[in-house]
């Protein structure tokens, strides 16, 4: 997931200042500006020491998710999980210090919704960038290498930050190509996530078989087609079939809605469930052996890619309004079904469908087809010259310590923002977790604790150590030893 003003650092000012970034070795450069990233440069615009940070963006201009900003919806998370709040709720950049800045606080007084509207949620981000100096849009980053002691530019270092050498970000302008370096002695990885489309499925006209990213930018095409399909169950595929569920009877489209999943299941959103989104829950995955974590995480998707209740119940509503009066909506949603092959017939597309749990397979025909076939996370080209210094566990992946840095062999940290799923679980993408991430790594910068590192966070414990701790009445059992009860004394 990734994202022109006087602050960003675009046009004229930005060629300038970028003269001035040449040559000055900063405590830390950031690559890529999403919430993630956007939210460490807001922490450490309020820290009291001077830290000096700098974001580059390929866009030329902040967004966030903007094929998907459809009216009507909402963030699966409560607006308490901006980019500072959870960690410091007095921070100028907070959620409610926009709508106070933008005169909108009394409006959303009287909204009375816990969840923010996905379009005010993305300008408040726009808010947030266009307030800080650290990003810099129109910036690609193109490599990134280490430059040991006394390389090049560490004369021009007055402090002596780079004594232990610094990290060179190459970057250049999209449109004019115009180049950039930037020095940090740190890094802070944010480049997001990219939309993925099986092979299988890819090589076909973009305005006909698409990725739900690209939404609305194409949805003009699919309202004048004779028939769509979506492919996928998770929040944006349910979205997507939810709008054009609405639009239907403007249009006299045919709307089917394919899934390989079990059935199309609501996320998971009890309150107990989502206190698996706490740091203590990020600490005991990543205590688990890495074969453990590859088990368990697969089969928590419904704690983060199922369909948002609201939207569950919204859709099912529609249909059952169009069945009034023995009518048959024209609408088809079919689960356990794989789609394997995507075929252009001339008329249209063939898509070769298996479904597994019957072992049949059928070939369902439409026009337009919608790929809600979710996002990954590949390591970025730019960090080819990095590798050998980067280790990497057994299927190729980075090898990450317990406070989301990158395992290195270089003094200067590498900050990682959702590259850890594999290592932390299904937290690390989640809007609520940033701060906390972010308040590590800017405690990390400055040397102390200058934001909360929060810890037993809620009421359910998930390891036995915790459990032991808060319970009386239990004792650790070691391998081998008999079952016994802990006496008065042992308590």
């Amino acid at each position: 997931m990734t994202e022109t003003t006087d602050h960003a650092a675009t046009g004229t000012d930005a060629a300038s200042s970028a003269s001035t970034d040449d040559q000055r070795v900063h405590d830390v450069v950031g690559v890529g500006v999403g919430p993630f990233n956007l939210g460490l440069a807001a922490l450490l615009d309020g820290v009291d020491a001077d830290v000096d940070a700098v974001f580059c963006e390929r866009d030329a201009e902040f967004h966030w998710h903007e094929g998907m900003l459809l009216a009507g919806t909402t963030l699966e998370v409560p607006f308490l999980a901006d980019l500072v709040t959870l960690v410091d709720p007095t921070n100028p950049h907070s959620y409610l210090n926009y709508l106070r800045e933008t005169g909108r606080i009394y409006e959303f007084y009287f909204y009375e919704t816990f969840q923010t509207p996905r379009r005010e949620y993305d300008d408040y981000l726009r808010w947030v960038a266009e307030r800080l100096d650290s990003p810099r849009f129109d910036r690609e980053v193109t490599s990134v290498q280490w430059v040991a002691p006394g390389g090049h530019g560490a004369g021009d270092d007055p402090d002596g930050t780079a004594d232990e050498g610094h990290y060179l970000v190459s970057a250049h302008h999209p449109e004019t190509g115009e180049e950039f370096e930037y020095r940090g002695e740190h890094l802070a990885l944010g480049v997001g996530s990219r939309p993925q489309v099986p092979e299988s499925l890819q090589g076909h006209p973009t305005d006909e078989v698409f990725h739900t990213a690209r939404y609305r930018y194409e949805r003009a095409g699919a309202l004048d087609a004779d028939s769509v399909t979506v492919v996928g169950s998770g929040q944006s595929a349910a979205e997507v079939f939810h709008d054009l569920l609405e639009r239907q009877p403007d249009h006299g489209y045919r709307l089917d809605w394919l899934t390989r999943s079990d059935g199309f299941f609501p996320m998971e959103y009890s309150k107990l469930g989502l206190q698996h989104f706490a740091p203590e829950y990020e600490q005991y995955v990543y205590d688990l052996p890495q074969d453990v974590r590859d088990d368990l995480i697969p089969d928590q998707d419904l704690l983060y890619k199922g369909v948002d209740p609201d939207t569950s119940a919204a859709i099912y509503d529609l249909l059952y309004r169009r069945s009034v009066g023995d009518r048959a909506p024209d609408v088809g949603l079919f689960a356990m079904t794989e789609v394997r092959d995507i075929v252009a017939t001339g008329q249209g597309y063939a898509l070769d469908c298996h479904q597994w749990q019957a072992e049949e397979s059928f070939v369902h025909e439409s026009e337009v087809v919608v790929l809600g076939t979710g996002y990954e996370r590949p390591v970025p080209g730019f960090l080819e010259p990095l590798e050998e210094a980067i280790h990497w566990d057994e299927r190729g992946r980075f090898a990450v310590t317990a406070d989301h840095r990158l395992a290195i062999d270089h003094p200067g940290d590498v900050f990682l923002q959702n590259a850890e799923v594999h290592t932390h679980g299904v937290g690390v993408p989640d809007l609520g977790l940033g701060p906390d991430r972010n308040a590590r790594f800017v405690n990390r910068l400055l040397g102390r604790e200058r934001y909360p590192e929060d810890s037993d966070t809620v009421y359910q414990d998930f390891s036995v150590e915790q459990f032991v701790e808060h319970a009386p009445g239990a004792t650790r059992q070691r391998a081998g030893e008999p079952t016994t009860a802990a006496t008065s004394d042992d308590r």
